[in-house]
């Protein structure tokens, strides 16, 4: 980024070749992308969820019912409906987009192969548009997440997968993410992000490209956010806490049979800080999300203080 920081022309939208070149060969060896695909800088995975309803002028949105807010949000920016629903798609309604987030935030949870393969089978039967966000993809643990790209058999209509190296390459204040996929989807997007101003930084463009092409920093990554969940799992287990999913991602899912706010608050009394659950929708309210994003010596002291917590009173 400082190389290029000297960039005062009008960067590409659809991103320089170099970076096209590395989206594209690092969907295929890491996603199992395959048949025609396009791919498209993003200013961070966060705008795109926002603003892609209103981009495609769709009306009717589906998203988890526990998710991430953004994607309700982005229904109400675009004056869409906007249906929480669960895993399956079995009983899912019509709808003109649906988003599906593998792993997730907040819960940690991976979608199986075959959960995968129902959501592509849905969205060709409705001929909608599916997006996967996959944003924490590199970050499994005891499940190994896969990519909705690797099941639609080289037929990619109607189908995004939305990366982000925010987490991946700790790379979140440069604003620096990608979607891949349909190839006519993309090319509506960009031509509207285009007018829009929505346009990557070139020299953010040129750090894509060197953090694309290096694996060994997110494999520490990984094994720094997997070694903080193992330190703090056996300490909340101890302070009557259930671990629920958490299989991936960077958070921990817990629950302790209260309301989320008890947990928050307990835990503040600790001075240690989660989010409720009912910020991600009405079925997390008995949850909290606990983030690994804090240092080493923040979680180890968080270790700490709840080993050393008065445990006389927990709720069984």
């Amino acid at each position: 980024m400082r190389e290029n920081s000297n960039a005062p022309g009008y960067p590409l939208t659809a991103g320089t070749p170099q970076l096209r070149e590395a989206i594209k060969n690092w969907a295929i060896a890491n996603l199992g992308a395959s048949g025609d695909f396009d791919v498209l800088p993003l200013i961070g995975s966060k705008e795109f969820v926002a603003w892609l309803p209103t981009l495609l002028e769709i009306k009717s949105v589906i998203f988890p019912d526990v998710a991430y807010p953004t994607y309700n949000v982005g229904a109400i920016l675009a004056g869409a409906i906007g249906f929480p629903v669960a895993i399956s798609p079995s009983a899912w309604p019509a709808s003109e987009l649906a988003w599906i987030n593998s792993p997730s935030n907040p819960t940690g949870r991976v979608h199986s192969d075959s959960e995968l393969k129902d959501v592509i089978a849905w969205a060709r039967k409705n001929a909608s548009v599916l997006v996967s966000d996959e944003c924490y993809f590199e970050f499994g643990h005891t499940t190994t997440p896969h990519s909705i790209l690797k099941f639609t058999d080289g037929n990619n209509t109607n189908i995004l997968a939305v990366h982000s190296l925010s987490k991946r390459s700790s790379m979140a204040g440069y604003r620096a993410a990608f979607v891949i996929g349909d190839r006519e989807l993309i090319s509506r997007i960009r031509e509207v992000r285009k007018h829009a101003g929505m346009i990557v930084s070139l020299p953010v463009q040129e750090a894509m490209v060197s953090a694309l092409s290096d694996t060994k920093h997110v494999s520490d990554q990984r094994a720094r956010y997997n070694l903080r969940r193992e330190k703090l799992i056996p300490a909340l287990e101890r302070v009557g806490f259930a671990i629920e999913e958490s299989g991936a991602g960077l958070y921990i899912w817990c629950t302790r049979n209260e309301t989320d706010w008890e947990s928050v608050a307990w835990l503040a009394e600790l001075g240690i800080l989660a989010t409720p659950g009912n910020f991600y929708g009405e079925k997390g309210a008995r949850n909290i999300r606990i983030a690994l994003t804090a240092t080493d010596m923040a979680i180890d002291e968080a270790v700490s203080r709840l080993s050393a917590a008065d445990i006389s009173e927990v709720k069984k």
